[in-house]
């Protein structure tokens, strides 16, 4: 056994405990017993206790000072490992079980506080959960920016300024297009009726399937908030009901299937490795976004979908194709940010970034975030929050300690928009395919230049390698100008 044998072994168990972990997540999401979230948020914390253990065992700066990798894959485990050595042995462990089991309880108490439209009974729980995450982000940054650390736990490389920048070139061009669309004379139609759980359940479930979910190794449940869980062999999908917004059902579903399909299409070589799993919260988002909305939200694809809907439920107030085409993606300023359409949708993460960032630096107190949250809404989108769960109750991130996750939905959707412009050049008539509800040559293309790589290359290069180009958030914004102008006629 060579020193990066015993490196690699130790930390394929250290990998299958993660997944333990992360499977009683989704437990606590889905089935567990309400009154079971004192006691899993101990366990949660013990288990955090183990890995942090040994994400920090000194034996692996003795093999990482030994190891000589053998090849590129090689190369990238030690990258990894050493990249998360490095940054586990900055917090102390008392601190890493902490966040777990505050942030396990503070899970909960947002879901009971967002049915009861309840601020003040969240708000100390999350000034805890605040507390605790600038602790971690100033150990991580050591004199830096906290803020910049906790982000580069889900997006390495990115920082606030880079994140600000872009969104500082996308904010123009968005605000001027909504802007034109919400004055056209052409505004579409939704859709009117009443969808039963268990017929959108059944139609999700196919959906799923044609964007090549792995029912063998995945499962659909209900969650308040849906979410993808697991890697490898295992990884399980979520999404939610409500009986007159059946979209909102399907494209979650969609949408999680995008993550799913990441982490299942891994080459099977680098299960319970580093690079097993995701290279990063953007790149995952990148495949959801793109499996929810340049093909889920296609012409060619909801074509498909328009006759499915009609057989299953009849009449719904559409009259064609193109009419469904167009309520589907039809342009509104909601509250709900996952159920935003691709126009007002990075609006919403910019806002999230902004609040967030403001928070962690101690800019912002959490006694005023409602506040803050509902004045810049209304800036933002010229409607004024109703009620919490449609304002600042409505994520579960900030409950579950995620911050710094926010501005990886919008790199995701860049990141979509440039591998939706090199696959529409490979495979020409992708919209026959789409137009028959098969997403195969789609999905395989993703497979074959994203998914099966995992963690091996860094987030932009992964971009890159797959598209041929350096990623900007160009072919985004040319895409969702060009394809709300057909739909408003501007």
């Amino acid at each position: 056994m060579t020193a990066y044998d015993d490196l690699m072994a130790f930390q394929r168990e250290t990998e299958a405990l993660a997944q333990v972990a992360g499977r009683l997540g989704w437990d606590q999401e889905t089935v567990m017993p309400r009154g079971a979230a004192e006691q899993r948020s101990e366990e949660l914390a013990a288990m955090e206790g183990v890995l942090h253990a040994r994400r920090t065992d000194p034996r692996i700066a003795d093999w990482l000072a030994s190891a000589v990798p053998a090849d590129a894959v090689a190369a990238a485990q030690i990258r990894l490992i050493s990249r998360s050595y490095a940054r586990a042995t900055k917090v102390p462990a008392r601190l890493a079980q902490e966040i777990a089991r505050v942030t396990s309880m503070a899970q909960g108490i947002w879901a009971e506080a967002r049915a009861r439209e309840d601020v003040p009974g969240f708000l100390p729980v999350l000034a805890e959960v605040i507390r605790l995450r600038q602790e971690e982000g100033a150990a991580l940054a050591q004199g830096g920016d906290p803020y910049d650390a906790l982000i580069d736990d889900y997006e390495p490389g990115a920082t606030a300024e880079s994140i600000g920048a872009m969104f500082a070139r996308m904010r123009p061009r968005l605000v001027d297009l909504r802007a034109r669309i919400l004055g056209a004379a052409r505004q579409p139609a939704g859709i009117a009726g009443k969808f039963g759980e268990e017929a959108q359940l059944r139609m999700a479930r196919d959906l799923a399937t044609a964007f090549g979910y792995d029912w063998n190794r995945g499962r659909l449940d209900i969650a308040v908030h849906p979410f993808s869980s697991g890697s490898g062999d295992d990884a399980r999908i979520t999404t939610r009901v409500a009986e007159a917004d059946p979209f909102n059902c399907f494209y979650s579903t969609i949408h999680e299937v995008g993550h799913a399909c990441y982490e299942l299409g891994i080459d099977p070589d680098y299960r319970l490795t580093p690079l097993g799993s995701g290279v990063s919260m953007g790149v995952h988002e990148s495949q959801s976004r793109i499996y929810e909305n340049q093909l889920g939200r296609s012409r060619a694809f909801t074509g498909w979908m328009f006759g499915q809907m009609r057989d299953r439920f009849g009449d719904f107030g559409v009259r064609d194709a193109d009419a469904f085409h167009a309520a589907v993606n039809r342009v509104q300023a909601g509250y709900i940010r996952t159920e935003a359409d691709e126009v007002h949708y990075n609006l919403h993460v910019m806002m999230r970034f902004d609040l967030e960032r403001a928070l962690i630096r101690g800019d912002l107190a959490v006694g005023d975030l409602e506040a803050a949250w509902n004045d810049r809404f209304a800036a933002d989108f010229g409607v004024a929050v109703d009620r919490p769960s449609h304002g600042m109750l409505q994520d579960v991130h900030w409950s579950v300690g995620l911050f710094g996750y926010f501005p990886t939905y919008t790199l995701g959707n860049v990141y979509a928009g440039c591998l939706h412009r090199a696959l529409r050049a490979d495979i020409p008539d992708l919209d026959d395919h789409l137009a028959r509800g098969d997403a195969r040559p789609a999905t395989e293309w993703l497979r074959a230049r994203v998914q099966r790589h995992g963690g091996l290359r860094s987030p932009r290069d992964t971009i890159a390698h797959a598209c041929g180009f350096a990623p900007d958030e160009g072919p985004l914004l040319d895409y969702i100008e060009a394809k709300f102008a057909v739909i408003y006629d501007l």
